[in-house]
């Protein structure tokens, strides 16, 4: 599956390196924000954990007495285009259609952030800066050259060879480059070696327990080991969400898989219904991205549904290294 993205990726490196050329040689200049901004980004499509990354930084952020704002584009979502505030930090006022998936997510997991939506982030940063926020997260920034950062992350797994929207070469942008713990030593030495004007850190993903949707209250993975489970999502990497209820014990009797950012019209919710019925599969089991798009749609499943949280443990002197970066 990732192969078929070859040939989009070369469109979308061509004009990354374009763009890259015009901003280095001062044709194009970005825009500054009125606030500390940190980027969170990757070089391949989808899939490296940028937003837990996103809302394990905005959340550092909050405990240190900062007001952050989460600036996006919305991917997928009505306001991409137009633009659009999900949270001011104590309010939602849009729905995941306006604001994309993700955002969505972010903005229920940590309410006190605020989310701002568009394609225009140098029009969100404004905003933010005028609702009283004093520090901007970037997410998927690494490719938007047009607004400055001041921080540059970068979620880099070497195994991505294939599909990569800009080349490996342009890891020399990064400040901070995040690899897997479980990636063998003579890897990171090397991405150390070519990468040194960065800091190389160590990043795990690990569950944050099951959660009923119906309710949102959190049960322990014993109750639903052992139950009839079908298991479906629709990420840019599903096989990873396997293995982590794998990791907790769950064993899926069946798992659909859908697009990302799957918007789960009814035929789909039709397709899951008749065939966990068939399976007489006694719960069903999804991520909280998916989740947050069926809510209004859980009794039609006619099953409990539960879904897993995920967060990322990093190493300590990332965040020392912010406090260091926003002088706290």
């Amino acid at each position: 599956m990732r192969c078929l993205l070859f040939p989009i990726s070369l469109i979308i490196r061509s004009g990354c390196q374009i763009k890259k050329f015009f901003y280095n040689m001062g044709i194009f200049t970005p825009n500054k924000a009125p606030f500390p901004v940190i980027s969170i980004g990757n070089i391949s499509f989808g899939g490296s954990e940028k937003t837990p990354l996103a809302m394990n930084l905005l959340s550092f952020l909050l405990k240190h007495g900062l007001k952050p704002a989460l600036i996006t584009r919305g991917y997928k979502g009505k306001w991409e285009k137009s633009g659009g505030i999900l949270s001011d930090g104590e309010n939602i006022f849009g729905s995941w259609e306006e604001s994309g998936d993700e955002p969505f997510m972010v903005a229920q997991r940590i309410p006190q952030a605020g989310i701002f939506i568009g394609k225009n982030r140098s029009f969100s940063c404004e905003k933010a800066k005028n609702l009283g926020f004093d520090a901007g997260v970037l997410d998927d920034g690494f490719q938007h050259r047009r607004l400055q950062r001041d921080l540059d992350i970068v979620l880099y797994d070497p195994s991505e060879k294939i599909a990569l929207r800009e080349p490996v070469s342009s890891l020399k942008r990064a400040h901070i480059i995040f690899v897997k713990k479980k990636l063998d030593t003579k890897s990171k030495e090397k991405i150390r070696e070519r990468f040194h004007q960065a800091s190389v850190l160590e990043y795990s993903v690990i569950s944050k327990g099951f959660y009923r949707l119906k309710d949102k209250t959190r049960v322990p993975a014993e109750y639903l080991k052992g139950k009839k489970i079908l298991v479906f999502c629709g990420i840019a990497r599903p096989e990873r969400f396997f293995l982590l209820l794998e990791a907790e014990g769950i064993k899926p009797h069946f798992f659909l898989k859908f697009s990302d950012h799957h918007p789960y019209p009814p035929p789909s919710l039709k397709k899951i219904a008749e065939k966990s019925q068939k399976l007489h599969a006694e719960a069903l089991i999804t991520t909280e991205k998916d989740a947050v798009k069926i809510y209004d749609s859980q009794d039609f499943l006619k099953i409990p549904v539960y879904y897993q949280k995920v967060d990322l443990e990093v190493e300590e002197k990332f965040y020392e290294k912010i406090l260091t970066f926003l002088k706290i």
